[in-house]
Parts: C-alpha cells; sequence; structure tokens
C-alpha cells in the first residue's frame, strides 16, 4: 500500500500444494477392499468365459451363485441402514429389498434347473421375484435423490423423468419391443411379461439418468456407487431381454457375471466408499467447483434436447428401413415433445422469476451499501480506491468522488502506513478458508486534515481488497480516558498507586539498574483527619489536590510523583549515576525535607479557611538486585519511623527498621491465639436495596474482642491478615466458615438473606480456599451456593489474573456470586471488570466519601455506576454514611448501599431482629408503613428508635471506620 501494486504482494503458503500431514485414515482398508471386489468379479467372469469346466457347476453358479450374490448385497445395506444409515436409512433398506427379491428370483430359477432338473417354465415364481426388484430399486432412488423445493421443481423431475423414459421407449420399441409386442403365438400372460421386463428397466433407467444430476450432496461416493450397480444389472436386463440373446441364454454364462458384480457392487457400494470424500476434500474447494458443477451442468441442461433427439432418431430409423411408423411410437415422440415443450415453459417462468429476484436483491444490497453507516471501499490490486460508498462524507468528512482514483496509502498516517502494509500482506498469504477476513485499525486524514482512528474489516475481492470501515475515534478516546483513570488517582490526577510501582519496576530494571542514586519517597500527611473532622470532606478533597499540585510543582523533570492513597503520596527521585552515594544521600534528603517544608504550608480551603498539615516522609535508596516491592517496602517502613518518631520529619531507611517486621511477627502469633482461644467475633452490616429500602444483603465484617468487651480493629492486625501470611490465611478460613455457619442458620430460620465475605485475591490463590473447599464447606452447612458473595478484595496488578479467572470461573460454576470490591480505586479494579466473572461492582469508600461536595467525584462515581448499568452489574455504594451521600447516589442509578446511613456492623442477635423488620427508609422516600408502625410501638414503650426510623433529619449512626471501636452490643 506504500505504492501501487502493494496489495497484489502475495506469498504462497508453504506446503499448500502438497498433501500435507493430514493424509486420509484408512486408505490401504479401501484398497483392500476394492482389490477383493475386482478379483471376486474377475473370477466369476473368467469362469463363465470358459463355462465352469461343467455344464452343472455352470448352472449352480450361474443360478446359486447369483443368489448368493444379490443376497449380500440385501444383508449389506440393511446392516448399514440399521447401522449408518441416519436420512438415507429408508432407500438402503429398499435396495436391500430389490436385492433380496434378485437373490429369490435367482433361487427359484435355480431350483427348477438345478434341483428338478427341467426348464424354468413361463411365467414362474421367480418372474415374480424379478419384477419385484425394479419398484424399490425406483423408490430408492428417489429417497436418494435432491429433493425439489418448489412445485416447478417436482414437475421438472417428472418431466425429465418421462422425457428419458420416453426416448428410451422409443428406441427399444423400434429396435425390438415392437416384435415382442405382436404376440406372436403367445399368450398375453407371456407377452404381458416380456414386456414387463424392458419396460420397468426402462423406468429404472429413467430414474437413474433422471436422478443423477439432482442426487444429494451427503455421502455422493456411496449413492454413485450404488448407481453404477443398479445401471449395471439394467444394462444386463436390457441385453436379456433383447431377440438376440434371450433364445441361446443359459445359466452360468458370461452375461451372468454383469449381474454378479452388480450385486457386489451394491453391497460395496454402502461401505467401501466411506473415506473417499476424504480423499476427495484435499482438493481445494474451488477445484472442486470448476472440474464438477461445469460439466455436471451441461450434461443436466442438454438431458431434454438429448430425449427429444433419441426420438426423432428412433422415428427416423423406421422411415429409412421403410417400416410403417408404429403407433406407440408416433404417440410417444409426441408426449415427448409436449413435455419438452411444457418443462422449457417452466423454466423460462422460472428464470424470469429468478432474473426479478436477482434485480430485487441487487437494488437491496445496493441500498444497504449506500446507506450504511460504515465507509466500504473497494481498492484494486495496485492500491487505488475504484468504490467508495456515500457514507464517507459523513464519516471522513470527504466526498466518495473526491476518494474515488486515490491511492489509499496516501490516506493512512506515515506512522501506521508500515503496520498496515504488514498486516496486509500477511493475509494475502493466509488461505482465504482459513482466515477470510481480518481486522485493521489506523488513523485516517479526514477532510478537515485531522486524523480519524479507523477500525476495517478487510476481505479478498477479485485480486484486490474490500475495506468495510468504521470511525472508532470516540472509543479510542474512551479506552485512552478508561486506561488514564484506571492508572491515576481520580481526585489530583497523579499516577496511582498501580502506576508508580510500574514506574518503579522500570525504573529498576532499566540501563542504570545497579544505580543507587534512585530512591523512592513515602509521603503521609499528619493531622489530615482532623481536617476532615472539622472542615468536612470537601475541604479534605481539596487539600489534597492543593498537596498534590506542591508535590508536582516540587519534584523535577525526570521524577514521578503519585498518590498512593487516603492521604499518603509518593515520589520516584531517579538518580544521575555519577554521583557520591554519600553527597547523593544529602541531596536527596535536601528534596525530601524540602518537600516537607512545601508541603507543611497553610492551604486555603473552602470558604477562606486555613488548614495545616505536617507532612512525615521516609526515603529508600535502591540497592543492587532489590526489587521495587521491597524498595517500596522500605520508604513504607523509615515513613512510619517518621511517625513514629514525632512526625513532620524526613526519615532514611535503615535495615534496623526490619524490627519492624519482627513485631509483626509477634503481632500474628497473638492474632492466631486470639483465634483459637475463640476472641474474635463476627458482625455483619445490612446491604440495602435503594428501591424498596429492604436488605438485600449482608456483609461480613470480624472484629477482635478484648477482655474489656471493646471490639478492635487495628490498623497494625490489618496489615497482618493483608500481607499473606499464615495467619492470615487462618483468619480468612475461620471468617468464610463462620459466616457460611450464620448464614445457613438464619436461612433455616427464614432469614434467606445472602452473606458477603471480603477475600483478598491473594488468599483465593494461595491454595487455602479452593473452589472444591467452598463447595464442601456450603454442603457441609447447607447453604445453597446462591447465598454466598465473595468480595474480591485485592487490586494488586502483579497478582496473575489468569489463574484468578480460572478460580473465579469454579466459583461461579457452583453457584456462588462474585462481587468487586473497591470498584474505581485504582488500575487492579479496572482491569478486573475486564477480565474477571463478575456479578457485583462494589465502589470504593473513597468514591462514596466525597460523592456530594465533590464535583469532580461525582461525575467519577456516575460514569462507573453508568458502566456497572451498561454491563448489567449490580451496584454496592460502600460507606454511605450520610442522607445526602444516598440521596446523590441513588440520582445517579446505584442499586444497594451500605453504611451507618442504614445501620453500623450487627451482632447475631441484633441482625436478626433487624431482618425481622426487613427494611429501612430509603432517604427521599416515604418510610416503609411497616416500619413506621414498629418504630410508633417502640415509642409509645419508651424503646429507643433506630435512627432511620425515626422522622425529620434526625442524627445518624457515627461513621465506621476501620480504627473505630465499638462496644459489644448485649446478647
Amino acid at each position: 500500500m506504500s505504492a501501487p501494486g502493494m496489495v497484489i504482494d502475495r506469498r504462497p503458503l508453504t506446503g499448500s500444494a502438497g498433501r500435507g500431514p493430514g493424509r486420509p485414515p484408512g486408505g490401504a482398508g479401501g484398497t483392500t477392499a476394492q482389490l477383493l471386489l475386482a478379483l471376486a468379479c474377475g473370477g466369476y467372469a473368467l469362469g463363465a468365459l470358459f463355462g465352469w469346466g461343467s455344464e452343472q457347476l455352470a448352472l449352480i453358479m450361474g443360478d446359486f451363485g447369483l443368489s448368493a450374490a444379490a443376497l449380500t448385497a440385501s444383508v449389506s445395506c440393511f446392516l448399514y441402514a440399521r447401522a449408518h444409515g441416519r436420512r438415507f436409512r429408508p432407500a438402503w433398506l429398499l435396495f436391500a429389498f430389490s436385492s433380496a427379491m434378485a437373490a429369490a428370483g435367482n433361487a427359484v430359477w435355480g431350483w427348477y434347473e438345478v434341483v428338478l432338473g427341467r426348464h424354468v417354465p413361463s411365467p414362474s415364481l421367480a418372474d415374480v421375484f424379478f419384477l419385484l426388484f425394479a419398484p424399490p430399486a425406483i423408490v430408492g432412488l428417489l429417497v436418494l435423490a435432491k429433493r425439489p423445493v418448489t412445485r416447478a421443481g417436482w414437475v421438472c423431475l417428472a418431466l425429465d423423468s418421462w422425457l428419458i423414459a420416453g426416448s428410451l421407449l422409443t428406441l427399444s420399441w423400434s429396435l425390438a419391443l415392437a416384435h415382442t409386442a405382436a404376440f406372436q403365438g403367445e399368450s398375453v400372460a407371456a407377452a404381458a411379461l416380456s414386456l414387463a421386463y424392458p419396460l420397468l428397466d426402462i423406468v429404472l433407467v429413467s430414474m437413474v439418468l433422471a436422478l443423477h444430476f439432482r442426487r444429494s450432496k451427503g455421502n455422493r461416493s456411496a449413492v454413485h456407487t450404488a448407481i453404477a450397480a443398479l445401471a449395471l444389472t439394467v444394462l444386463c436386463d436390457a441385453l436379456f431381454t433383447s431377440p438376440l440373446l434371450r433364445d441361446t441364454y443359459r445359466s452360468g454364462q458370461l452375461l451372468d457375471a454383469g449381474w454378479f458384480a452388480g450385486s457386489l457392487l451394491l453391497a460395496y457400494a454402502p461401505w467401501g466408499v466411506r473415506r473417499a470424500p476424504e480423499a476427495g476434500s484435499q482438493r481445494g474447494p474451488r477445484q472442486a467447483r470448476h472440474s464438477s458443477r461445469p460439466i455436471a451442468g451441461s450434461l443436466a441442461a442438454l438431458t431434454p434436447y438429448l430425449a427429444a433427439a433419441v426420438c426423432t432418431l428412433s422415428i427416423l430409423y423406421n422411415v429409412t428401413e421403410g417400416r410403417r411408423v408404429d403407433r406407440v411410437v408416433v404417440f410417444t415422440g409426441c408426449t415427448v415433445v409436449l413435455a419438452l415443450v411444457v418443462r422449457q415453459g417452466i423454466m423460462l417462468l422460472d428464470n424470469i422469476a429468478l432474473t426479478h429476484e436477482l434485480a430485487q436483491k441487487e437494488n437491496h444490497f445496493r441500498s444497504l451499501v449506500q446507506s450504511s453507516s460504515d465507509v466500504i471501499m473497494i481498492a484494486a490490486p495496485s492500491g487505488v480506491l475504484r468504490y467508495v460508498s456515500p457514507a464517507a462524507s459523513g464519516v471522513y468528512g470527504r466526498d466518495a468522488e473526491e476518494l474515488v482514483g486515490t491511492e489509499l496509502a496516501a490516506l493512512i498516517h506515515p506512522d501506521d502506513l508500515g503496520m498496515v502494509v504488514h498486516e496486509v500482506r500477511r493475509f494475502l498469504a493466509a488461505s482465504p478458508s482459513e482466515e477470510p477476513t481480518t481486522r485493521i485499525e489506523c488513523r485516517f486524514r479526514s477532510g478537515t486534515g485531522d486524523w480519524l482512528n479507523v477500525e476495517s474489516t478487510v476481505n479478498r475481492h477479485q485480486g484486490g481488497l474490500i475495506f468495510n470501515s468504521r470511525d472508532v475515534t470516540e472509543r479510542v478516546r474512551l479506552q485512552a480516558q478508561l486506561q488514564h483513570n484506571a492508572e491515576h488517582d481520580p481526585l489530583t490526577d497523579l499516577p496511582n498507586r498501580a502506576l508508580f510501582t510500574q514506574r518503579v519496576r522500570q525504573a529498576l530494571s532499566g540501563r542504570r539498574c545497579g544505580d543507587s542514586g534512585t530512591a523512592v519517597l513515602f509521603i503521609d500527611l499528619d493531622g489530615f483527619k482532623a481536617v476532615n473532622d472539622r472542615l468536612g470532606h470537601q475541604a479534605g478533597d481539596e487539600l489534597l489536590v492543593q498537596a498534590a499540585r506542591r508535590l508536582q510543582d516540587s519534584v523535577r523533570a525526570g521524577d514521578i510523583a503519585a498518590r498512593l492513597g487516603g492521604d499518603e503520596f509518593a515520589a520516584l527521585i531517579a538518580g544521575d549515576g555519577g554521583q557520591d552515594p554519600a553527597a547523593r544521600e544529602f541531596q536527596v534528603h535536601e528534596i525530601a525535607d524540602r518537600l516537607r517544608l512545601t508541603l507543611s504550608q497553610p492551604y486555603e480551603v473552602e470558604g477562606g479557611s486555613e488548614a495545616r498539615v505536617a507532612a512525615s516522609i521516609g526515603v529508600a535508596f535502591a540497592e543492587p538486585g532489590i526489587n521495587a516491592g521491597d524498595l517500596l517496602r522500605n520508604a513504607d517502613l523509615a515513613m512510619y519511623r517518621a511517625k513514629a518518631a514525632g512526625k513532620n520529619r524526613v526519615e532514611l531507611y535503615a535495615p534496623q527498621m526490619q524490627t519492624e517486621a519482627v513485631r509483626r511477627t509477634e503481632l500474628a502469633t497473638r492474632l492466631r491465639t486470639a483465634l483459637h482461644d475463640g476472641e474474635f467475633a463476627l458482625l455483619h452490616q445490612p446491604v440495602v436495596d435503594l428501591a424498596t429500602g429492604r436488605i438485600a444483603a449482608v456483609a461480613a465484617q470480624a472484629r477482635w474482642r478484648s477482655a474489656q468487651g471493646i471490639l478492635f480493629t487495628p490498623a497494625e492486625v490489618l496489615r497482618v491478615t493483608d500481607d499473606g501470611g499464615e495467619r492470615a490465611s487462618e483468619l480468612g478460613r475461620w471468617m468464610l466458615e463462620e459466616a457460611v455457619a450464620q448464614a445457613a442458620e438464619r436461612h433455616r430460620l427464614g432469614h434467606r438473606v445472602p452473606v458477603s465475605v471480603r477475600v483478598p485475591a491473594r488468599r483465593l490463590l494461595d491454595r487455602s480456599m479452593p473452589p472444591p473447599t467452598v463447595e464442601a464447606l456450603l454442603t457441609r452447612h447447607g447453604l445453597p451456593p446462591g447465598a454466598l458473595v465473595v468480595e474480591l478484595s485485592d487490586s494488586d496488578p502483579r497478582i496473575p489474573f489468569d489463574e484468578l479467572e480460572q478460580c473465579l470461573v469454579a466459583l461461579r460454576r457452583l453457584g456462588v456470586r462474585i462481587a468487586l470490591d473497591g470498584f474505581g480505586s485504582g488500575y487492579g479494579a479496572i482491569t478486573a471488570l475486564r477480565r474477571l466473572p463478575v456479578d457485583i461492582l462494589k465502589l470504593d469508600r473513597g468514591l462514596v466519601e466525597g460523592v456530594v461536595e465533590s464535583a469532580r467525584l461525582s461525575k467519577i462515581t456516575s460514569g462507573l455506576l453508568r458502566i456497572a448499568g451498561d454491563l448489567g452489574l449490580k451496584s454496592v455504594a460502600d460507606g454511605a454514611d450520610v442522607p445526602e451521600q444516598v440521596l446523590a447516589l441513588r440520582a445517579m442509578g446505584c442499586s444497594h448501599a451500605q453504611g451507618t446511613a442504614f445501620s453500623g456492623p450487627l451482632d447475631e442477635y441484633r441482625l436478626r431482629r433487624a431482618l425481622v423488620r426487613g427494611e429501612y427508609r430509603v432517604p427521599g422516600q416515604a418510610g416503609p408503613q411497616k416500619a413506621v408502625q414498629k418504630a410508633a410501638q417502640a415509642a409509645s414503650q419508651g424503646a429507643p428508635q433506630p435512627a432511620l426510623l425515626r422522622g425529620g433529619s434526625g442524627p445518624v449512626l457515627p461513621s465506621m471506620r476501620s480504627h473505630n471501636e465499638t462496644r459489644v452490643p448485649p446478647t
């Protein structure tokens, strides 16, 4: 496409002309059967030629030998019909019956000649069996034929049969049958019998010839062989009924070899040719089409005229011999001519109808092409556009006439041209049967000079190509925006944790992988929670945006700033590779301290208020052989050391900080003891349907019960449960089993509400909770699989998605539903949505918290909910703590929510009470009558009312953060 003639640069596929490894199996077996068939027929012919050595043996072979051959054909066709006949079973059963009649006729003939030793009387029982041979064979041929689909087709089939039969009748009547029909001293029965044989043979030959060009596509070789067998039998019958042979015929002569071969060929037909289609398939479809269809079509078209010519020759024969033209010949010839005229009339009308239909279809397809929103272009082998559909003016902004005659290469972006040329050449070199189309996406010049992203489906067309193109610019932009959103923080537009980790990995694996000057800064804003509590989340979001802007402006051009989540930021400081390590350490420490001072400056937030936060920064330098995870961990440890040392300071990582890991190990030991001692409790938070207010599910949450009766969720314990250790797996198994057991008990009590359990993706892949284990757990407790929802909570991009997808598919096959937790919070979530089988999307708490105050977060949340709706997924908003958030989420199309706007986590006693009530009042809707009545009854008895059942805008339950403490409810 870079020059004229590019599109015809084809290269043949290697080995396409050879037979290849796909040699049809079983060829040796088919050859052996054919050889045995030829030997049997040849041996019989030689025996008949030399008289079998004795007159008695000749009679036996001529009578009982033919009977045995016909019986073999009957049994073969019958067995094949029972085993493999399928849609052609009736035809093979009829052939079996026909051969059985021939076997019986030959057996009766042999009874007279061999056993009784006298001539066969005429007529006899043998004649009855022989006459019954033709009718089932004729019907069997009709079954094998390709049936017409219209009345005209059936009429043409009948006319074709009569044309052939009439022509054969006139010819045979002129040559022999007229003499037979003269009743030369014979009885009427004998004369009728003499005429019955040739007439039935004429009908059978007519069907063979008429149906030869109408054969069905199924098992073609078997049909051909059966037709050849019947044709050989009919030929021998014709020779037998001729006056030249009938008077001198004796059993065992050479004529019997034809009947013998016909019977064995019919026996061989259904079995020996089953591999023939496989061998024939080695030819290409075009070769088969060109080699068979034109010849068959020509012969089929000439059949009526050949029939008329035969009738004419029969009449001319009588005239040239000086005979009086027989009335039968004249009558038959007239009917043949009349049938030919009628047939041609039907064909003319049919051709007119087909021409009209073809014109209608052509107009239909032309209108489809011209009115299609896709642009259809036909490129010649030289690369020049020969046709462009009118849609080009709407898609490309250029008239179709303007594009015709233009080289396609001149319209494609230069950077994409090489890719397009390579793909087109590869496509043309491939086999059309294996790859009929290909898809190409490139940039295309529009009429305004802009570049449009165009996706084209390419097909071959008379040496050139057909391009079915559509404008996908908006889709490409949306994909780029989604990719950007997946890799960047939605609030600050800085790279998120996933992209930052990827950049660190690239820095460590690049040309300067051993450069110790590369450093990572972990930054945490001290006092940010107080700003949220004092000034609100809107002010907190504004502070984060300003802090991100300050961080972005403070780092150098080659460095990378990122927001890891919440009030945590990070920066990647690229090394220069040549500086002294001590000087480099001093320089990075100076950069970090400058960042600390910049981030600690006062912030002016909404309403002119001033907010102050400090910055604790941890610094870790790259070492030879260190990976991205270890480097980020070291910087994280240094940041926590800065916070522990008083905050608002910079700390460099030191190996001694590994003692923090030891402390976590000790905490893990305490965690194991607490788990075994039953110090953990399971709470459930209702998930409310925002359309009805009913409890749609409950989310299980684990809490550590202290000796003082307080439930804790310390951040250190959460880190231990998320670090992939043995204790985390044990806690995860306990939480899943306890949630399933309690849910099963609630189901038995009539509270059929699904339970959702938060499971990190790593837990599903570390073989601690495989699908068979989950299935056994559900079976043991008697909980239906549909009552369990697994919340996938890990968004680490390093997780092998292939293994995770297999595991989730297995769970889905059990009936367990899958929820994607933390959706909208990072790259892992959007990647999981694209690849994993998900039923429910659970919006991240960070999106929900700012959905009212932040217009940016509101748009992002609305877009994510729209994506969930378009994909047919349910959505759950996590952390809906105030009525305003519920109203906003419901207006955006969110279907479910959980948070203290409805209820905090409940123990089993309070949960069952809530399930009995069954519903909560959704802000913006009238309270459910049932809940209002219960609230009124509780108020009359002096009982405290739930927050959501009080009228007005009274106080709601406080937000349940992961670090909050909650008293153990009474049991």
